[in-house]
């Protein structure tokens, strides 16, 4: 029982699909199903059920993954990083974040791949685009603020931001001037990433408050704009706080104060795990993660 079979017994397992885990290792269907067999030979037991949409696992395919853990992936990283640190890089690695995320947060910490020889490629889109491009093998790495559940992709928490209500001072002055702050917010227009509001949900629900009782004035899908659109006095958002503390310390914004709490939302550096296996990729992460200030997975 060769690592090779429990590398490809783990991809199709994780893909639930013989396709899918051979172009995540870079092999042949045909390969990736003789390994499979020779495997089922070993065991003396099926390890899927093939069907129309793919593959199942059986009870023994269940009981073996669950044996395996994260075994493999942790040897497969380890190795990869001791290969990193014995030869030169080369290669390209693509990260992926949403836009504001990227330029305000990871760009200026990108200087220890460029100078390990990696050449990076940037690539922007929200939580699904992002976690689609990781599961197509378009880019290695991705930082997001959603934790992702599919068990083919791995994260580790980078850090939190604190979401924060801001105006410019003369809208917060006029949300302040009403009789209660639920009163004052409704009273002027409101900013938004999109229709569904993530960061104004979580702020009011934390709150105590209602939701907005109208659609927003405005959105935008980079933060960016809206922050400009809010210093320029168009309404209120809430907004991460790297990205308004300057503005608030410039006098350009002001905190509409959080009546209970000001809310969290932690963000996180994401990977394939069959990515790991790239001693570049691999190299990458634990930069990525030691410039950012957590400690190497």
């Amino acid at each position: 029982m060769s690592l090779l079979h429990l590398r490809t017994f783990i991809e199709v397992y994780r893909q639930r699909s013989l396709t899918g885990a051979a172009r995540a290792l870079g092999l042949t269907q045909p390969a990736v199903s003789q390994q499979i067999a020779s495997l089922e030979a070993q065991l003396g037991r099926p390890l899927f059920e093939r069907h129309a949409r793919g593959v199942r696992p059986t009870t023994i395919a269940e009981d073996l993954a669950a044996s395996l853990g994260q075994t493999l992936d942790a040897a497969e990283a380890a190795l990869a990083a001791v290969r990193a640190r014995s030869m030169r890089l080369s290669g390209t690695v693509h990260i992926a974040a949403p836009s504001d995320f990227l330029s305000e947060f990871v760009a200026g910490r990108l200087k220890p791949l460029v100078e390990a020889g990696l050449d990076l490629r940037l690539h922007i889109g929200g939580k699904e685009a992002l976690y689609a491009m990781l599961l197509d093998d378009r880019v290695h790495l991705a930082l997001t603020a959603s934790r992702p559940e599919d068990r083919r992709l791995a994260h580790k928490q980078i850090g939190l931001e604190r979401l924060i209500a801001v105006a410019a001072p003369t809208v917060a002055q006029a949300v302040a001037a009403r009789s209660s702050l639920d009163e004052g917010i409704k009273a002027v227009p409101y900013l938004a990433y999109d229709l569904d509001r993530p960061l104004i949900r979580t702020w009011l629900e934390a709150n105590g408050l209602g939701p907005p009782d109208r659609q927003p004035a405005v959105t935008a899908p980079d933060l960016r704009a809206i922050r400009t659109m809010l210093e320029a006095g168009l309404g209120w958002s809430v907004m991460p706080d790297y990205l308004v503390i300057a503005a608030i310390r410039a006098g350009a914004l002001m905190e509409i104060r959080a009546p209970v709490v000001t809310p969290e939302n932690a963000f996180y550096l994401v990977w394939a795990r069959s990515a790991l296996r790239h001693p570049r990729v691999a190299f990458a992460r634990d930069a990525l993660l030691s410039a950012i200030g957590a400690a190497p997975a």
